[in-house]
C-alpha cells in the first residue's frame, strides 16, 4: 500500500465517511429495527431522487412512529404520503407509499418482521421481493449493514469502485476492503459512493490526501 493510497483513504473517511444509516439517525445493530430501518432507507435511495431527500424522507418516517413493520403496516396510506411530503419526497410519494405498505406487509407475514431471517446465501432473492427494492437497493443494504453482517464484507459494489478510481484508488474490492480496519469498511465504502455521486467532493478529497 502506498502512502498516497493510504492518505487518500484517511482523507474520505474525514471528509465523507459517514453512512448514510448514520446520516439518516439510524443506530445500526443486528436487531429487528434498525435493519428494517436500513431497508426502508434503501428502498427510498433507490429511486432517482437526491440521496439527501431520501436520507430526509426516512428520517420523517421514523419521526412519525413509522419505525418497524408493525406500525408501517398499521400506519394509514395517507400518513405515509404525508411523512414522505415532510422530508421532500414528493415525486414518488403515493407509489411508494404503496411499496412501504406492502413491503411492511410481506416482512411480517414471510418472515416475522425480523429482517435478519433475510440473511443466508439467497439473500438477494430475498431482498428483492420486497416492493421497491431492485438491483441498486440490494447493493445499498447489503453496503450498509455489513459492519454487522461481516460475512458480506467488504461489499464494494460497481458504484463504489466508481467512486474509488474517480479519487485515484484500486478499483478491487479486496484492495479497497484491505485500506482500512474491519470497523471502518462500512464507512470507507459510503464514502467511495458519495464522491462517485459528487464530482466536487471528490476534488476535495483528493485535495485533503495531498495537502
Amino acid at each position: 500500500m502506498s502512502e498516497k493510497t493510504e492518505k487518500t483513504a484517511r482523507a474520505l473517511l474525514e471528509r465523507c465517511g459517514q453512512t448514510y444509516a448514520e446520516q439518516a439517525g439510524i443506530r445500526l445493530r443486528n436487531t429487528p429495527g434498525p435493519l428494517y430501518q436500513v431497508l426502508v432507507l434503501a428502498h427510498l435511495l433507490s429511486a432517482r431522487i437526491r440521496s439527501d431527500i431520501a436520507v430526509d424522507a426516512a428520517r420523517a418516517l421514523f419521526d412519525a412512529g413509522m419505525r418497524d413493520p408493525r406500525r408501517m403496516r398499521d400506519a394509514t396510506w395517507q400518513q405515509r404520503v404525508d411523512a414522505l411530503g415532510v422530508g421532500g419526497y414528493r415525486r414518488y410519494d403515493e407509489r411508494t407509499a404503496t411499496q412501504l405498505g406492502d413491503g411492511a406487509r410481506l416482512l411480517l407475514d414471510r418472515y416475522g418482521g425480523d429482517p435478519r431471517r433475510l440473511r443466508g446465501e439467497n439473500v438477494t432473492e430475498r431482498l428483492r421481493e420486497y416492493p421497491g427494492i431492485g438491483p441498486m437497493g440490494v447493493d445499498i443494504f447489503l453496503r450498509e449493514v455489513q459492519a454487522v453482517w461481516p460475512e458480506y464484507a467488504p461489499y464494494i459494489d460497481r458504484k463504489a469502485q466508481d467512486g474509488a478510481e474517480r479519487v485515484g484508488l484500486p478499483r478491487s474490492p479486496k484492495s479497497l476492503g484491505g485500506l482500512v480496519g474491519d470497523a471502518d469498511v462500512t464507512r470507507l465504502t459510503a464514502g467511495l459512493v458519495r464522491v462517485a455521486l459528487d464530482k466536487g467532493l471528490a476534488e476535495d478529497v483528493r485535495e485533503l490526501a495531498g495537502r
